[in-house]
């Protein structure tokens, strides 16, 4: 249901590049873009804090022919040449360096049309896991409501995370001020640097999502959802078994 290439990305080069994005979140926003695909969903995707590239390779992998990439990173940690490895990580894994676009800088000045442009249109998909704190987080979820399609996806990293635990709280911020919004799937944390991630889509896409995951992963789905105000959310979860009493 992935590509060959693809498959062989997850499976023996993800966790050889550098990064905390978990293998599992990255095969089911694998599939997410295949199932946008096969709706005929098109576009670009996005992607603010790259690093060294693990997740924006999988997302790069996951695209059509002639759609585009745009990452965004400050690139100034742990040293001043990750853009490098990023570069060379792309093109080691057969990802076009000069068909896309990587951007340096505070994504807070980042404006909607730069993405766009490059993009040739609105991105389908956005992935957000940049500066972990309230100011940051917020500006990049404004950012990412204008650039991605009515019918696409904001996946947020490290979420219900131990260490950045009122990042919950900037979230329930945003879908108040953006009712046509919702968590439409949690993605269940791998380990505790491969952090959960939410899926946000716009309320007529959830149960379109949910129909896809439980197509595609039915392996995965807990049988409990998540509760949220308002609206509850499907779990893709690594381990998805409940005790039973």
């Amino acid at each position: 249901m992935l590509s060959p290439r693809l498959e062989s990305y997850l499976d023996r080069d993800y966790a050889r590049i550098r990064g905390m994005s978990s293998r599992f979140a990255a095969r089911v926003v694998a599939h997410l873009m295949a199932a946008q695909a096969a709706a005929g969903i098109t576009g670009g995707a996005a992607e603010i804090g790259t690093f060294e590239g693990r997740f924006f390779i999988a997302m790069g992998l996951s695209l059509a022919p002639g759609e585009r990439l745009f990452g965004a990173d400050s690139f100034d940690w742990p040293d001043d040449q990750v853009e490098q490895r990023l570069r060379a990580n792309m093109a080691a894994m057969g990802v076009d360096v000069a068909a896309h676009t990587i951007w340096r800088g505070d994504s807070r000045i980042l404006a909607p049309a730069e993405i766009l442009a490059a993009l040739g249109g609105k991105a389908r998909i956005i992935h957000v896991d940049g500066d972990h704190t309230d100011g940051a987080l917020t500006a990049d979820l404004a950012l990412a409501v204008q650039v991605v399609r009515p019918d696409g996806l904001i996946v947020l990293d490290d979420m219900l995370h131990p260490i950045y635990p009122l990042l919950i709280l900037t979230v329930q911020r945003f879908l108040d001020a953006h009712p046509d919004w919702q968590v439409a799937c949690v993605l269940d944390r791998e380990s505790l640097s491969g952090a959960a991630k939410f899926v946000l889509a716009r309320h007529d896409q959830a149960p379109r999502i949910a129909g896809w995951l439980e197509a595609r992963l039915p392996a995965f789905m807990v049988a409990m959802r998540a509760q949220f105000a308002g609206h509850d959310a499907p779990i893709v979860a690594p381990a998805p078994e409940l005790p039973k009493f």
